[in-house]
């Protein structure tokens, strides 16, 4: 028993130990949101709704058939259903019988109803894309913000390990009189301004795992955590792109113009249901009914009566509309005035998605741009700081000049990360108008 027992106290250390171990890549997140997120299944939903709608659709182009049966008790002078006479006397009857209706023709309403079922279900699954993607590019956003501000931690932590050995070398200096007194209470300055910004960093990156946790309805914050390695190379492939490839790619992959697209060709059908209301409709029916009574004059069995008393009725019926109070035509005029919007907002969605793939193609160039930049600021910052760091520890140079240029170096250095992960979301961007699915979505 003890050996059992120890087996399963090992198992759980060890599972939740890789529990807690466990790091989430981008990939991962993205895959994990869009199959979790709430927003996404709501659309889901809507994907399965519009289905509903089409089985709808279906059914109103077969025959309906539909059974009724009632017995009855009465007293007093009442109708025998079966003698279709008076009966000033109590008896009990019963009726039963089976109908069928079928329209032959209603304008072709039904069947473009059933155009639409399909279109509307098209239309829902084009949202449902764009809700992925939606969903996919704040997953990036997220991810890339708790890469930040770990990158930026580390720079704090990395510079205030140089401050602290430079506060040992100045208090020995200090002490042997080298040195004055205020070069050590700048460094101590420095030190203490340092911790502080590592504190409020830190703060910054649990924060920011919560928010993505959040994001990924994770609810386990505490032993949440990324893969924060492996993030240096920036592909450029789809920024060498011509910008009108990038566009055309958008037009033929995205969301946003075919869901507008849906939206007109479904307003054209319903332009078309509601002109079907000029139209005369023809249905066909079709009936079968049998009665019985308990005080039938032949006195006959039941199922004599119910074989004897059966009947059949078949036909056809013509509905044809006349006068509606001009509901029909101004229905119709409706209908049209909403495919004219559809149709502008057809045109708006494309200059929309134009302008904003050439807003996402210029904030690449200039996002890579600023990254190129900082990184030769950083080069000159080094540059400086090592200076400085060479000019301080001679003595030529005070706590304070040193400290400034340390400070400087820092912010270059934070300066650099914040303009690589802003390059890189830029181009997460761009790659999902150019097509990349959100599932594939990688850094």
């Amino acid at each position: 028993m003890k050996s059992i027992a120890s087996f399963v106290i090992l198992f759980f250390l060890t599972f939740s130990f890789q529990a807690q171990e466990k790091k989430w890549t981008l990939r991962e997140c993205v895959a994990y949101a869009l199959e979790n997120n709430i927003s996404i299944k709501q659309s889901q939903l809507d994907v399965d709704a519009s289905e509903l709608d089409r089985m709808d659709a279906i059914g109103n182009l077969i025959p309906t058939v539909n059974g009724s049966a009632s017995y009855t008790t009465n007293t007093g002078a009442n109708i025998n259903p079966v003698t279709n006479q008076f009966e000033n006397e109590t008896f009990s009857s019963m009726t039963a019988g089976v109908s069928s209706n079928l329209t032959l023709f209603d304008g072709l309403k039904n069947v473009r109803q059933l155009q639409r079922s399909k279109l509307a279900k098209l239309a829902s699954l084009y949202r449902l894309d764009k809700m992925k993607d939606d969903i996919a590019l704040a997953v990036a956003n997220s991810f890339l913000q708790v890469l930040l501000n770990k990158a930026n931690l580390e720079v704090i932590k990395a510079q205030n390990i140089v401050t602290l050995e430079q506060l040992d070398r100045t208090e020995d200096l200090v002490d042997a009189g080298v040195l004055p007194q205020g070069d050590m209470l700048e460094i101590k300055a420095t030190d203490a301004s340092e911790k502080q910004r590592m504190a409020v960093a830190e703060n910054d990156v649990e924060i920011s795992l919560i928010s993505l946790a959040q994001l990924l309805l994770i609810k386990d914050y505490a032993n949440f955590q990324i893969v924060d390695e492996g993030y240096e190379i920036i592909s450029t492939e789809v920024v060498n792109k011509p910008v009108q490839e990038i566009i055309n790619s958008a037009e033929e992959t995205r969301s946003e113009v075919k869901i507008a697209e849906q939206d007109v060709l479904l307003a054209e059908k319903d332009v078309q249901i509601a002109r079907g209301d000029y139209y005369p409709t023809l249905s066909a029916f079709f009936g079968y009914n049998t009665r019985y009574s308990n005080n039938d004059f032949l006195d006959r069995a039941f199922v004599d009566q119910l074989w004897q008393n059966d009947g059949i009725g078949y036909g056809i019926r013509l509905n044809v509309p006349i006068f509606n109070g001009l509901t029909v035509r101004t229905n119709v005029k409706r209908n049209k005035v909403n495919l004219e919007r559809t149709e502008f907002q057809l045109e708006q969605a494309k200059l929309d998605l134009e302008s904003n793939v050439y807003q996402a193609y210029v904030d690449v160039n200039g996002a890579l741009k600023a990254y190129e930049a900082s990184q030769k600021a950083l080069e000159s910052q080094e540059l400086a700081y090592d200076y400085a760091k060479e000019r301080y520890d001679v003595g030529l140079t005070n706590a304070f000049d040193f400290s400034q240029s340390k400070l400087r170096f820092d912010n270059a250095k934070i300066e650099v990360n914040r303009t690589k992960y802003d390059y890189i979301f830029k181009l997460k961007v761009l790659e999902l108008f150019f097509g990349v699915d959100a599932k594939d979505i990688k850094l």
